[in-house]
């Protein structure tokens, strides 16, 4: 699936989130599958770590948390 796609999915699902904050998550994810996390999608080897991440936030198998909106 393209990241376009990925992306729209996820911020359409979470409407307290903007991209910056999705970048962030998913560079967080990205992190723990490059430290040894195993992965919670069976797919092949091939794909890049950074993609696999934005597939698990979308499938909804990782959650996000900790992002609120800032009240002024």
């Amino acid at each position: 699936m393209k990241v376009e796609v990925l992306t729209a999915k996820i911020l359409d699902n979470n409407p307290s989130m903007d991209r910056y904050q999705l970048a962030i998550a998913v560079a967080k994810r990205t992190d723990e599958l490059l430290n040894g996390a195993t992965s919670k999608l069976n797919v092949s080897k091939k794909i890049k770590t950074a993609d696999l991440a934005l597939m698990e936030i979308a499938q909804g198998l990782v959650s996000v948390k900790g992002f609120s909106d800032i009240k002024k």
